[in-house]
């Protein structure tokens, strides 16, 4: 994404009239009002349609009602020996995070120690908020969502290593020497952040 003000970003763009129109059609009462957010949705949905492989009815399937909100991902930070643990992703075979979506009825230290466990066969404990992360501003590929990346700093408390259909390996790495990242979940920077504020008094970081 261009840091330069003046270049319009069309994912953005899409997801914010995606947004506006999401949520119009919760609030509207006139039946035109209802009619234009309908046309500006579909407007949005072509812009992703231009960017993605997503069609309408694809979009309709996924897409929420109600006030639009960005969707939350966690991600667990653990560290072993000063090595950070890394899962190998089935889908496009790179590494991140442990971690997923966050589950409607989830408190984030649930739904994080979830994710561990389902992906590495840990069980694990939250103990600190690394970071709050908006995936449009920190280098990830384009996206047809606006998500926030939530990281915590988690520790080991039992289990042992069970691997999923999610992940095909597991290792625990230097921040210096990362393996091949899946970066659509997790970027070099945000890695080197989490470590130096899961090793010191530093607050979270945001944005």
């Amino acid at each position: 994404m261009s840091n330069d003000p003046k270049v319009i970003d069309i994912t953005v763009l899409a997801q914010q009239l995606n947004a506006i129109a999401q949520t119009g059609l919760t609030y509207a009462k006139d039946v035109f009002d209802r009619e234009r957010y309908e046309t500006l949705q579909q407007m949005a949905v072509e812009l992703i349609g231009s960017r993605f492989d997503i069609n309408a009815e694809t979009w309709n399937h996924v897409s929420e009602v109600g006030y639009a909100t960005p969707k939350t991902d966690v991600r667990a930070f653990i560290l072993r020996e000063g090595k950070v643990l890394m899962v190998r992703e089935a889908d496009d075979g790179l590494w991140s995070l442990p971690g997923g979506w966050a589950d409607v009825g989830d408190s984030p230290s649930i739904a994080v120690s979830r994710e561990v466990k389902e992906e590495t066969g840990f069980s694990v404990k939250v103990t600190k908020l690394l970071g709050v992360w908006d995936r449009n501003l920190n280098g990830h590929p384009p996206y047809p969502w606006h998500v926030y990346k939530h990281i915590f700093l988690c520790e080991e408390i039992g289990g042992s290593l069970a691997l999923s259909h999610e992940s095909t390996d597991i290792g625990f790495f230097d921040i210096n020497e990362l393996p091949e990242l899946s970066l659509t979940r997790i970027v070099p920077e945000q890695i080197k952040v989490s470590m130096k504020i899961a090793t010191s008094e530093r607050p979270a970081w945001f944005d």
